[in-house]
C-alpha cells in the first residue's frame, strides 16, 4: 500500500543501509519512511512491556497566564525521574503484531522501503552515540534522556548528530501539554525537536521564533560550527568561549493596545501599566533577560531604555520581547510577546509587531526598538 500509494515520491535506499544522508535539496518532494525495522520493533516492544513502569509528573499545576518561564539551559538532573536515559522511550510505530505467516512475507519487502532505520543499539548510551562511518541512523530521545545524557556525553551527542539524526520528544508525563526548553536539544545538534503544538506558552514561543528563519518554510540549517567537527574539535554548548557578537537593544516605545483591546481589558478604571521584559534565548552563557521600568496609565508607554546583551554563541540565539502589564494585586497581564532568531535581525530602528500566546499577530500592537550589532 506505501509504493501505491506514493509511487515515485517514495524514496528507497535499495537493499543496503544508507551510509551518509542526500542532501535536502535532494530530496524535495520526496517522501522518506524513519522507523525500526520490524525485527528490531518486536524486541523493543517486548522489552517496553516487561519493564514499564508507572511515573509520576511534578510540573505545576497552574501556569503564569502567559505561560512558565523557559527552563535554564543549564542542565539539571531531575530528581524524580528514574527513567534510564540508556533506554529509547520511542512510543512510535506502536500496531497490533499481525500472524506469522504474513509478516514472514511482508517484512524483506517493508524492511527495504524504511530510508532511515531508527532504534538503538545493546550497550547503553554510549554504544548508542558511536558513529558508523558505514552506516547512517536516527536516535530517539526522550526530552529527561537528553539532558541527562547531554551533562556526561555533550560532545559525543554533537558528534553523532553531524552524520546521524536526533530525535527529541516531550516526557510523557507532560499531561498537561506543557513543552521543554527546545534550545537543550538545537544547541546538541538535535535535527528533530518534537513538540506539543497545542502547548501554549514561552517554549512554544521559542519554537514559532526560531522557525521565522529561512522565509517561514520549516527548514533552518543549522550552523557550520555543528555540522562540520574535526575529530578532534566539535563544538562543546557548554564551554566557556569567547564573547563574538554584542547586541544592544533600545526599546522607546509601544503602541496599539488601545485598539486592539477592550478598553476594560487591563484597568477597569484606568489605563493600563505597561512593562518591557527583553532577553536572549540560546546557549547557557548567552541567556539573560532583562526588565524595563512600569509606565503607569499609559496606553502608549515610553520606556527609551537600552539594554547590551553580550554574546558567545549568535548563531544559535533568539532575542526574547514580552510587554506585560503591572497589576498589584493579581498576577499581571499578558500584553504580547515575539521571538526573532539573531540571524534575521537587521541593524536600525525596528517597529517590531507582537504576538498572542497563541502566536497570532495584533493588528496595531507593536514596539519600536533599534538594533546594534557590535563585533569583538
Amino acid at each position: 500500500m506505501v509504493t501505491e500509494t506514493f509511487g515515485d515520491m517514495l524514496f528507497t535506499p535499495g537493499p543496503e543501509c544508507l551510509k551518509e544522508f542526500p542532501s535536502p535539496d535532494s530530496l524535495q518532494k520526496r517522501v522518506l519512511i524513519s522507523t525500526k525495522p520490524p525485527k528490531e520493533y518486536l524486541e523493543s516492544k517486548s522489552i517496553k512491556e516487561k519493564g514499564s513502569v508507572s511515573q509520576k509528573g511534578n510540573d505545576p499545576a497552574e501556569e503564569e497566564a502567559w505561560g512558565k518561564e523557559v527552563p535554564d539551559p543549564k542542565l539539571k538532573i531531575e530528581a524524580d525521574d528514574k527513567t534510564d536515559p540508556n533506554v529509547e522511550e520511542d512510543s512510535e510505530d506502536e500496531e497490533d503484531q499481525d500472524d506469522g505467516d504474513r509478516k514472514q512475507t511482508t517484512e524483506p519487502k517493508y524492511k527495504s522501503l524504511i530510508a532511515i532505520h531508527a532504534g538503538k543499539p545493546k550497550g547503553g548510551l554510549e554504544e548508542a552515540l558511536k558513529v558508523d562511518p558505514n552506516k547512517v541512523r536516527r536516535l530517539s530521545l526522550s526530552e529527561p534522556a537528553l539532558e541527562k545524557a547531554a551533562i556526561t556525553h555533550g560532545t559525543d551527542i554533537v558528534r553523532f548528530t553531524q552524520r546521524n539524526i536526533l530525535r527529541v520528544y516531550p516526557k510523557g508525563t507532560r499531561f498537561n501539554s506543557s513543552n521543554y526548553n527546545p534550545h537543550i536539544g538545537w544547541m546538541h545538534g538535535a535535527q528533530m525537536v518534537a513538540f506539543n503544538m497545542q502547548g501554549y506558552g514561552r517554549s512554544l514561543w521559542l519554537m514559532h521564533g526560531m522557525f521565522t528563519s529561512n522565509g517561514g518554510c520549516g527548514y533552518v540549517k543549522k550552523p557550520d560550527f555543528l555540522l562540520n567537527g574535526k575529530a578532534n574539535e566539535v563544538f562543546d554548548p557548554t564551554a566557556s568561549l569567547p564573547v563574538k557578537k554584542i547586541l544592544k537593544v533600545k526599546v522607546y516605545m509601544g503602541e496599539g493596545w488601545y485598539l486592539d483591546f477592550q478598553h476594560t481589558h487591563f484597568d477597569a478604571y484606568s489605563p493600563p501599566d505597561f512593562y518591557a521584559r527583553v532577553g536572549i534565548a540560546g546557549v547557557p552563557a548567552d541567556t539573560l533577560m532583562k526588565k524595563t521600568k512600569t509606565v503607569e496609565d499609559n496606553w502608549a508607554p515610553v520606556w527609551d531604555e537600552e539594554f547590551e546583551f553580550p554574546l558567545t554563541v549568535p548563531e544559535l540565539a533568539l532575542l526574547r520581547v514580552e510587554v506585560h502589564e503591572y497589576d498589584m494585586s493579581e498576577k499581571d497581564d499578558f500584553g504580547g510577546q515575539t521571538c526573532l532568531p539573531l540571524s534575521e535581525l537587521r541593524p536600525g530602528i525596528r517597529a517590531v509587531p507582537l504576538y498572542s500566546r497563541k502566536g497570532e499577530k495584533y493588528k496595531c500592537v507593536k514596539v519600536l526598538m533599534r538594533f546594534e550589532f557590535v563585533t569583538v
